[in-house]
């Protein structure tokens, strides 16, 4: 069965490795036909990741779009389905940071995070549910961070982002809970992406991979519909770390 699946943040990071994963998945389940919807900013990003997809023996398509712009989301949702009809799954994966003293942020370093990780993860679910509400099946990830439950002194603005985020997700359970859609948090601790920038090797032995969430998410995709995986919490065994 084809299951139209939207990843935003595809290009790197957390989102290639659950674009990779679900692509992988489809030699497993050999009755799961995952057709991927890549989107990011940067294109040169996705068209690598889509041609790992295909050689996984998956469909995978490119949109490029920044979820920041409100017309661009209706254009991701409007194109995808104009193309394929229906959306089964959306994975909100795309988010931005940045990490310096209370003191020191500014009101561009405020509007750059909040909207992608509040505004733009707001109007794209807001589109894309209503498509799964009428069919009565879909399920929608949302990748916050630990930083959803607990706050770092280096990320005021990042940590008040995702506990925005988590609010939003308890919100839309609500409503999702009587139409049988399936709503996952993901909560992941210190994963070794790209928004770290330079780190120590030191560091780097001690944080998450990509895939060490990918695998989960997929895993939680591929349970029977009757099943919702409401919250996945992944750390490192040494717990969170301070930065």
């Amino acid at each position: 069965m084809q299951h139209i699946i939207i990843i935003t943040g595809a290009g790197k990071g957390i989102g290639k490795a659950i674009a990779l994963d679900f692509a992988k998945a489809s030699q497993t389940y050999h009755d799961f036909e995952p057709l991927l919807i890549l989107v990011s900013r940067t294109l040169s990003d996705l068209e690598a990741v889509a041609e790992e997809c295909r050689a996984c023996g998956a469909v995978a398509d490119i949109i490029l779009a920044d979820i920041a712009d409100t017309e661009q989301i209706d254009q991701l949702v409007s194109t995808t389905l104009e193309r394929y009809g229906t959306i089964d799954c959306l994975v909100n994966n795309a988010g931005v940071g940045r990490f310096k003293p209370f003191t020191e942020l500014t009101v561009d370093d405020y509007e750059y995070t909040m909207a992608t990780n509040l505004k733009g993860t707001f109007f794209l679910t807001q589109k894309v549910f209503p498509v799964m509400e009428k069919k009565r099946s879909g399920h929608i990830f949302f990748i916050t961070s630990i930083a959803a439950e607990r706050a770092f002194k280096s990320s005021s603005l990042y940590s008040m982002s995702k506990f925005g985020q988590k609010g939003f997700i308890e919100a839309i359970r609500l409503y999702a809970k009587s139409c049988n859609v399936r709503i996952t948090n993901v909560m992941p601790g210190a994963v070794y992406t790209p928004m770290w920038g330079e780190v120590s090797a030191e560091m780097k032995a001690v944080m998450m991979m990509p895939e060490d969430i990918s695998t989960p998410l997929v895993h939680a995709y591929l349970l029977p519909q009757r099943t919702s995986v409401e919250e996945l919490v992944i750390r490192p065994v040494c717990g969170d770390i301070n930065e």
